[in-house]
């Protein structure tokens, strides 16, 4: 057999070295070595392949507009919140398409070929929405842009949100949203969840809520949110988004609603760039960092996914659309230190978040779409300590993205004239690491 693309000699998270044959958009073959020809090799030897980078939680619109009109001084999410209402009215259809399409070319060079992309359906021009569906059928050749309805002003809370989240989807809005701790009562949000659930059940979506992005330990709109998942059916296809609440909620509250998070099969989808920047801001010490309780609710069995949230936005300054970055910081905060605990957390920011968004379709398997990145690492792990350069991406069986491995040249007697950063982990950690 002839492939058209051959990535030859790549490692594989799993450690498998093998070579992979793409015919059209699909992985036709993985084997220890393919003795066929193509149409264009690529020599990975020495390298990982990953599966794409996938960020099941962003906001889109408003990506790219730092400093306008303005910065946000206290670094609160009300005060981003409030932001995002003034700029709101500055905001042109052309300029969110613009903005977001060149958010997309910085994605593609990182190997983040999947994005679910939050959209505010508050401003009643629905302006952000029409550009954001406009960039989803320009990207859709190299990127899945999953979109949802967002009511960021409160479903209820904004006299418009509840008929303009209709509107956005009866547009071709994929997922519905909303944000219950922003409504003006714990009762009015509490209302929303259920009514949200409600709209997605009878329209055959999904649903992906901000779910108690507060400090608020009595915030539990994820009680809710996994009781409405079970009445109406709704298992697998419901997310929660940050739930920084129960970092500070009581232990003996917490034991109760994991497992029920757990029976309702709902997704949880922290942010951790975002969570630690904004959350304890009105504390003084010890200051909280707001992540939710990841490693907690691993062991419970829910699905867990890190999200980048926000790049260069009203609420987030930084922000460079690499995933490792993200799951760098969601191990450090949430303490996943161990070979095995870093290796998911690789996993997460790749298999898990494409399964939270049901994209079946992603993963390094024969009969998958063939998108898939080469990673000058050797190892998930290792990955994530250098955040290193991707140097090929491959979008639907093409190349749309390379880069030459970066080595410093150094001039000191005796030492090498060139270093990197890489380096092979003990057998022992190796082995840890299989054993995940």
């Amino acid at each position: 057999m002839d492939f058209d693309l051959i990535v030859r000699g790549g490692t594989l998270p799993d450690g498998r070295i093998a070579d992979i044959g793409i015919i059209g958009e699909t992985i036709a073959a993985i084997e220890p070595e393919l003795n066929a020809g193509a149409g264009t090799a690529i020599d990975a030897h020495g390298n990982l392949i990953s599966p794409p980078f996938v960020d099941p939680h962003f906001h889109m619109d408003a990506t790219l507009s730092l400093g306008i009109p303005r910065i946000n001084v206290s670094g609160t999410l009300l005060e981003g919140i409030s932001l995002w209402g003034e700029l709101k009215p500055l905001l042109t259809h052309e300029a969110v398409r613009d903005r977001a399409l060149a958010y997309c070319d910085w994605a593609v060079t990182m190997g983040l070929l999947a994005i679910r992309s939050h959209v505010d359906v508050c401003d009643t021009r629905l302006l952000a929405v029409e550009a954001l569906l406009d960039v989803k059928k320009t990207v859709a050749p190299y990127i899945d842009l999953q979109l949802v309805a967002f009511p960021q002003d409160g479903f209820y809370r904004s006299p418009t949100a509840r008929d303009n989240t209709i509107r956005a989807l009866n547009m071709g809005v994929d997922i519905v949203g909303g944000i219950p701790h922003f409504e003006r009562t714990m009762a009015d949000g509490t209302r929303s969840v259920t009514e949200l659930c409600e709209i997605a059940a009878e329209r055959g979506l999904m649903v992906d809520l901000h779910c108690d992005e507060t400090d608020d330990p009595l915030s539990r709109h994820i009680e809710q949110l996994a009781y409405e998942t079970q009445r109406l059916g709704l298992q697998g296809r419901v997310a929660g988004s940050h739930l920084t609440s129960m970092h500070s909620m009581d232990n003996y509250y917490v034991s109760k609603l994991l497992p029920l998070i757990a029976e309702a099969g709902l997704s949880a989808i922290p942010n951790p760039l975002i969570n630690i920047m904004l959350q304890g801001r009105h504390d003084t010490f010890p200051k909280r960092r707001g992540l939710t309780r990841v490693k907690e609710m691993l062991a419970h069995g829910i699905r867990v996914g890190w999200g980048q949230d926000c790049v260069l936005d009203p609420w987030y300054s930084l922000g460079t659309a690499d995933m490792l970055d993200v799951a760098f910081m969601g191990l450090h905060v949430a303490q996943m230190s161990s070979p095995a605990d870093m290796a998911r957390c690789f996993d997460m920011v790749t298999n898990v978040n494409a399964a939270i968004m049901g994209l079946d379709h992603l993963g390094l398997a024969v009969g998958k779409r063939a998108s898939l990145v080469v990673l000058d690492a050797g190892d998930p792990v290792e990955a994530l300590r250098l955040r290193p350069e991707r140097l090929c991406v491959i979008a639907r069986g093409k190349v749309v993205a390379e880069r030459a491995r970066q080595e410093t040249r150094l001039s000191i007697a005796g030492r090498p004239a060139t270093v990197n950063r890489r380096h092979r982990p003990s057998q022992n950690s190796i082995d840890q690491i299989d054993r995940s």
